[in-house]
């Protein structure tokens, strides 16, 4: 077997078998296969695309390069959710609680943060004394007596995906949809996961900007869960605007806090209700939607979400008086307001534009090195919808002194993210489909 036969292959648009992915994935993970092959690979999957056989056997070849996590100590059946990414996206951290308090066990491996984009790891670690280094024994133990657990990604996960992406960064490729698939369900397998909830961000600040190409994601990464044995299911849901008020790693703690105790944005808790209920079904703790929504609500109204949040602080060494009393969490020295320039309605918010002025703030990492600012960040007072008046506040930046240089270009962002019209505009839907192997149903 050869390399180039197999990207000849490819390139005339014929399939390759699950042997042949194989030889590729392998060959380039242990550098038998160099770089320019697979990068004229990857261009042809670009051009050809994949069969839905074929993108799972891909991503079970790349789960397959490193680690693969066996949960199988850990009582209940394991349902795991991901988000495509976004802006203000903190629902790991409400959802997590609020399934565990359901009786869904979530032993959950996220992210860091990297450009406009958040990580849960970030946000979780604004908490003082919160690891998120736990050996495997202590990962499954505190799932089994606590019901959740967030830890960081391990660092042999998916090594194959790690030196994939990091080659279609550089050639064009990235915007494959069987790749991105493969690429996101590649970790999902391997960390361990019996269902997949996927929450699949369309608009201004996700990666997929049309709801077309959103939907044609969910359904790859379906397919794949649906091929590979894994009960799957994707909800698509609005990034147009970012999710909720606040965006930086303190500033997102204290809303999920808020949303736990009944008293976040309605636009947070509802995407969370929804996936959360998707969570219950796939666990086998509600026979509908209808159900599980019924008891989520009464875990967030008793407080035994909240309760289960301490909990996770408490196992993993974070200062729960932080929790009790958010204004102890990391605070910003500078705070600057920004306003209107106009009267009228707010009609769109560029959210990705709002995710750099954020990381200006130090909210976020320009590159893998850098070193963010937990308590910077950015806080909407309007969202889409909303009447706004000339010189009335559209939002406030959170900043220490150290990132003072940034203030002026993240104010400007800012403001030219928001469009005002002199119309009244319609509130946006959070949801617009929901993709599962049965088909797709569009809201």
């Amino acid at each position: 077997m050869r390399a180039v036969d197999l990207i000849r292959k490819k390139r005339d648009g014929l399939e390759l078998s699950n042997e042949e992915i194989g030889f590729l994935i392998q060959g380039y993970s242990v550098g038998d296969v160099p770089d320019y092959q697979m990068a004229a690979w990857a261009m042809a999957v670009y051009y050809q695309g994949m069969s839905a056989r074929e993108t799972a056997d891909l991503t079970l070849h790349m789960a397959a390069s490193g680690d693969m996590v066996d949960l199988s100590s850990i009582h209940g059946l394991m349902v795991d959710k991901h988000s495509t990414g976004g802006v203000g996206d903190k629902t790991t951290i409400v959802l997590g609680p609020l399934v565990a308090a359901a009786g869904v066990p979530v032993a959950k491996m996220s992210g860091r943060g990297l450009g406009h984009t958040g990580g849960t790891i970030d946000k979780l670690e604004a908490i003082s004394g919160f690891s998120v280094e736990l050996g495997k024994e202590q990962f499954f133990n505190q799932v089994n007596e606590i019901g959740l657990a967030v830890v960081g990604q391990s660092g042999n996960m998916t090594p194959a995906d790690k030196k994939l992406y990091g080659l279609r960064d550089v050639t064009a490729t990235v915007d494959s949809i069987p790749l991105i698939a493969s690429s996101v369900m590649s970790k999902k397998i391997a960390a361990g996961a019996d269902a997949i909830v996927l929450d699949v961000k369309t608009g201004s600040g996700a990666f997929m900007k049309t709801l077309d190409d959103s939907i044609r994601l969910a359904k790859a990464m379906v397919d794949i869960g649906t091929q590979v044995g894994r009960s799957t299911v994707a909800v698509i849901s609005d990034m147009d605007q970012p999710l909720g008020y606040a965006i930086g790693n303190a500033l997102e703690i204290k809303e999920a806090v808020a949303t736990l105790k009944g008293e976040g944005p309605a636009d947070l808790e509802e995407v969370c209700l929804i996936l959360a209920s998707h969570m219950l079904v796939l666990g086998g703790k509600a026979e509908s939607e209808a159900e599980a929504r019924k008891i989520l609500q009464e875990k967030l109204s008793s407080g035994e979400a909240l309760d289960k949040l301490k909990a996770l602080v408490q196992a993993q060494g974070g200062d729960i008086t932080q929790i009790h009393d958010l204004q102890l969490l990391p605070q910003a020295e500078i705070i600057v307001e920004v306003k209107s320039s106009s009267d009228g309605f707010v009609e769109s918010i560029q959210a990705e534009e709002i995710g750099i002025a954020a990381m200006l703030l130090g909210a976020g990492r320009e590159t893998k090195d850098s070193i963010i600012d937990l308590a910077a960040g950015v806080v909407l007072h309007k969202k889409i919808g909303d009447p706004v008046a000339l010189g009335e506040t559209l939002a406030v930046l959170h900043l220490n002194e150290v990132h003072r240089a940034g203030c002026v270009e993240a104010g400007n962002r800012v403001r030219e993210a928001y469009g005002i019209s002199t119309v009244k505009v319609q509130r946006r839907p959070l949801v617009f489909a929901l993709v599962t192997p049965e088909g797709i149903k569009r809201f």
